[in-house]
């Protein structure tokens, strides 16, 4: 299970950087443009918080523990990941983007599975 959940965190990892770089460094209306239609109910400084609070959970989710400092902070960047993630599905659902709250539901999963191994039976 102890590989199951690195395979599963580092997964995570890769998409919450990629997407959380994106929002970061991307302007608004580029986002918007591209697909990401849900940018346009924030602001562009709340659009780039997301992105950071993605990117800096991606780290969480591996970097404490392949450093062996502090490995507690990746069930803790987990749950973070996770009940952003439920954020995501709120503003989906509202938006009345169904199909859109696909992706967030799944994230949510994967995160709230490595919070619970990692905080439970497999915890480092």
């Amino acid at each position: 299970m102890n590989v199951v959940l690195w395979v599963v965190a580092s997964l995570l990892a890769a998409a919450f950087l990629a997407a959380g770089a994106m929002k970061a460094l991307q302007p608004k209306e580029k986002l918007a443009a591209s697909g990401l239609a849900w940018a346009e109910d924030f602001s562009a400084g709340q659009v780039k918080a997301i992105g950071a609070v993605e990117v800096l959970g991606a780290v969480g989710l591996v970097l404490p523990a392949l450093i062996g400092i502090a490995p507690v902070l990746v069930p803790v960047a987990a749950t973070g990941l996770a009940v952003a993630m439920a954020g995501a599905v709120v503003v989906h659902i509202r938006r009345g983007e169904i199909p859109g709250a696909a992706p967030a539901v799944v994230l949510l999963l994967l995160a709230a599975f490595v919070a619970w191994g990692r905080f439970g039976p497999y915890a480092f």
